[in-house]
């Protein structure tokens, strides 16, 4: 792969039970990006992305962010357009609101970046997908009308939250959503950085 246009810092949040963390093996052998596994607010602070991956107990897992500081950064990150990722967990943490109403994991508010709430289920789904990217805005636009393939892991069922200004739709079928200002995305689709055409976008000129 040609070297990248930037040299970009992605820190990935190492919560307790993070999932699915070996997708981001290959950003660590992208010439001029630095991975940086993140636990504390010291350690976003500076970084180009900030990546909220899949979760075991998202829960459980939104909490100790919070008792870290961490919703507060990576808020302020956002709003100053820098990219905010979430994955599977990630992308609920993103929402509204966890809605847990058979008390499987916990009801609770979310990090309130996507007009999104989830509602948890006991079954999850695991299924695999080929889908190409809606138009995209902002940071993030470079994947716009994209194609890729990837894999859907998660528990619960996400949707655009009622009364909530909406935001964009960037993967069909309930796959991903973006925030108007173009700075946050959210995808239930694992595999991003597997995908050459994905990688060539993001961190090629």
């Amino acid at each position: 792969m040609s070297a990248p246009h930037q040299h970009v810092t992605i820190a990935v949040v190492a919560y307790p039970r993070g999932s699915e963390l070996d997708e981001f093996q290959p950003l660590e052998d992208i010439a001029g990006v630095h991975l940086r596994w993140a636990r504390t607010q010291a350690d976003v602070a500076g970084a180009d992305w900030i990546i909220l991956p899949g979760s075991a107990d998202t829960a459980a897992d939104l909490a100790w962010l919070r008792a870290q500081g961490l919703d507060r950064a990576v808020a302020e990150h956002a709003g100053r357009g820098g990219r905010v990722l979430g994955i599977g967990g990630g992308l609920q943490m993103l929402g509204e609101a966890l809605v847990d109403p058979n008390a499987i994991a916990g009801n609770g508010p979310g990090l309130g970046l996507l007009p999104l709430a989830t509602l948890v289920e006991a079954n999850g789904t695991v299924r695999r997908h080929a889908v190409r990217f809606e138009e995209l805005a902002g940071p993030w636009s470079p994947l716009s009308r994209l194609a890729m393939e990837g894999y859907e892991i998660r528990q619960g069922r996400t949707v655009q939250h009622a009364g909530m200004a909406a935001g964009r739709v960037a993967l069909p079928g309930g796959l991903g959503w973006q925030n108007a200002q173009g700075s946050v995305l959210g995808l239930y689709l694992h595999g991003l950085f597997d995908d050459a055409g994905v990688l060539q976008a993001l961190f090629t000129c």
